[in-house]
């Protein structure tokens, strides 16, 4: 009898060991991004992990790497169509020096009046046809996610459009955001997000644009003593994968992911404004940066100058896709 169990108990050992051997490894995406954890793209990003995991019963496993902790700015994307990561959330100016001009259009100063205008495009034939062009690039474009509008931060408080005179601006690689803040009389300076903090403190430029949620999580006021709310332009980004790897998948998997994607898209935006509002509210209640709203005055000389800038970028973007952008606005009864 002992020796019958001994073999059940063996052989029950070996089928349970055989089991395991046969499921297959996870799918490891690693998702790599430069920015803090607690921020709206740190926090979707941890949402679509859950949710990719969740769904797929462990068939999935997303890394998350925030911070730069894996790649900076300029590198990040090389590494996605390489395949050393799967999943990117870059800034939508990075797809410029990728040789996808059109992306820039999202840098232009004061093309998106508001929330609804940018929607409408993003959801819209016009994200759709953006995302298309970076298939060529071995890129597929998943969702855009949502940051918000930018303030200007420097030691000097940036009113009018004199105020930046001289003032070394450090921008992402963008020929918009160069030719915005030379219309402004500025220096702009091209530097990685992650390294923008120290140049900061050690005066290496003198100010930056960003949303409130970056200032904020990056310390960048601690560094700053002056914020100027200006909405003058937006941050978004595209959440981005290996189109190798992403068409390489089962189907079934590919189908769970694109539906946590959506989720986690609609989670993201959804809390960007109250984390850049809560920023904005963190920063005022340190006593040591001054947060400034512009005037209606001086909001409308700052378009006075920036606004030409979107005709001045007509040839590098394309004018048919700048005029259908504010086509959207006038349908929504901007001028």
């Amino acid at each position: 009898m002992k020796v019958v169990q001994a073999v059940f108990c063996a052989l029950t050992l070996a089928l349970a060991t055989l089991a395991v051997a046969q499921q297959p490894a996870p799918i490891v995406i690693k998702f790599s991004h430069v920015v803090a954890a607690d921020t709206p793209k740190g926090k979707g990003a941890e949402r679509f992990k859950q949710l990719a995991e969740e769904r797929t019963h462990g068939r999935v496993k997303v890394e998350v790497y925030p911070n730069s902790t894996l790649y900076k700015d300029k590198e990040e994307v090389e590494a996605l169509q390489i395949g050393a990561v799967q999943m990117l959330a870059p800034s939508l100016a990075k797809f410029g020096p990728l040789g996808v001009k059109e992306f820039e259009v999202f840098d232009l100063p004061y093309i998106f009046p508001d929330k609804a205008v940018l929607q409408r495009v993003e959801d819209g034939p016009i994200g759709a046809a953006l995302f298309q062009k970076l298939e060529s690039k071995d890129i597929k474009g998943l969702a855009y996610w949502d940051n918000g509008f930018k303030v200007m931060s420097a030691n000097r408080p940036l009113h009018v459009p004199a105020d930046f005179r001289g003032l070394k601006m450090r921008i992402q690689s963008s020929k918009v955001l160069d030719a915005q803040f030379r219309a402004l009389g500025a220096n702009p300076q091209v530097m990685a997000f992650s390294d923008v903090y120290q140049a900061l403190q050690t005066g290496v430029v003198d100010g930056t644009e960003n949303p409130p949620s970056n200032l904020y999580t990056q310390r960048m006021n601690e560094v700053q003593k002056f914020v100027t709310v200006s909405n003058h332009g937006y941050l978004g980004y595209a959440v981005i994968v290996n189109k190798k790897f992403w068409d390489g998948l089962p189907p079934d998997i590919r189908t769970i992911l694109e539906g946590a994607m959506k989720d986690a898209t609609r989670y993201t935006n959804a809390i960007a404004q109250q984390e850049n509002d809560d920023a904005l509210a963190k920063v005022k209640a340190t006593g040591k940066t001054e947060v400034y709203y512009l005037t209606d005055a001086e909001k409308a000389q700052w378009r006075a100058v920036l606004v030409p800038v979107q005709k001045e970028m007509e040839p590098r973007i394309g004018k048919d896709l700048i005029d259908s952008i504010n086509k959207e606005s006038a349908s929504l009864g901007y001028k």
